[in-house]
């Protein structure tokens, strides 16, 4: 098989991989199928899976995103000190929000017009944008937040569904109409494809480029308040760490770490993969660090294996030529 036809079958193994990790979750414990679990599994890690999404749209362009976990943490550090120095909490969510659209153009404008590597850029935004949020709330968590701020995100709003659930599930659909049926998607791939060629096309790359970190950054902010909404408190160190989930999920749903090919429904898959993966190793009472270190693996497996099909198949077909 070709390395293109292993591509187009990623979904298929990711889906009977999803298949056998249920199958040992409901033979390893008898809560695994409860609605408490199934919703307990998505509700632990909404936020990452938000961000996953724009995440997405970024890596098919061609660039990666490496500090969205710390404007997360800026985003709710902002909205924080903002409520601390007696900022109407409406207004202090907008803040917070406006902070992280503020980081995202910023990424932008030095990967989009300056030509930095986004690399580099987002690296330095990883420790910048951290830096920043502990300068704001110093040492000491915040909390005693509005009640209705933390219901929004431990409140179930349908069923036992909650706020943050409603919202990825919206942005799915918005994404998913964005990147596969939308003007702006196919400029996605096609800059992610050639970038050059996609400049001499005559197509606006700085401008597509702009966009999309501006809603990285804006998304990633969102995703900060929620989780924010969902700990009840605030610390500098908020979603330390959570950017190798994020693009693990991502890479691990088919989308090349070079840009120009992959799809949603993908990452969706890669989703449920690591989400049932995480909820089955947690009812296994498997440690948190033992959990980190699989992800990590996946990571590596999802950059390496597409590569060494595509490998294989260019001397398989220089061999055949």
């Amino acid at each position: 098989m070709s390395a293109l036809g292993r591509l187009k079958s990623w979904e298929g193994l990711l889906l009977a991989l999803l298949v056998i990790i249920v199958a040992v979750n409901i033979e390893h414990s008898p809560y695994y199928l409860g609605v408490g679990n199934i919703v307990n599994l998505f509700q632990l890690s909404i936020e990452k899976i938000i961000v996953a999404l724009i995440m997405t749209l970024v890596i098919i362009n061609g660039e990666i995103d490496l500090s969205v976990a710390s404007v997360m943490g800026l985003a709710a550090c902002v909205l924080a000190w903002l409520f601390e120095m007696g900022t109407p909490m409406p207004l202090a969510i907008v803040g917070g929000l406006l902070a992280g659209l503020a980081a995202g153009l910023f990424n932008g404008f030095w990967v989009a017009y300056v030509g930095l590597p986004s690399l580099a850029v987002t690296l330095a935004g990883l420790i910048g944008y951290r830096g920043i949020a502990r300068i704001l709330v110093e040492d000491h968590p915040i909390g005693n937040f509005p009640e209705w701020f933390n219901l929004v995100g431990q409140q179930p709003l349908i069923g036992p569904v909650t706020v943050s659930i409603v919202i990825f599930a919206l942005l799915f659909v918005i994404i998913a109409i964005t990147l596969h049926s939308s003007a702006l998607g196919r400029l996605v791939y096609v800059i992610g494809n050639n970038l050059q060629a996609a400049r001499y096309s005559g197509i606006r790359v700085r401008l597509v480029k702009m966009t999309l970190f501006g809603a990285s950054g804006t998304i990633a902010a969102l995703a900060g308040i929620l989780y924010a909404a969902r700990l009840g408190s605030v610390r500098g160190d908020m979603a330390a760490g959570f950017e190798l989930d994020i693009i693990t999920i991502v890479l691990l749903g088919g989308v090349s770490i070079f840009g120009g090919s992959g799809n949603l429904a993908g990452v969706g898959l890669s989703i449920l993969v690591i989400l049932n993966l995480r909820n089955g190793m947690g009812l296994a009472s498997i440690t948190g660090n033992t959990q980190t270190s699989v992800i990590g693996a996946l990571l590596i497996l999802s950059v390496l294996v597409p590569n060494m099909a595509q490998t294989i198949s260019n001397k398989w077909n220089g061999r055949e030529t």
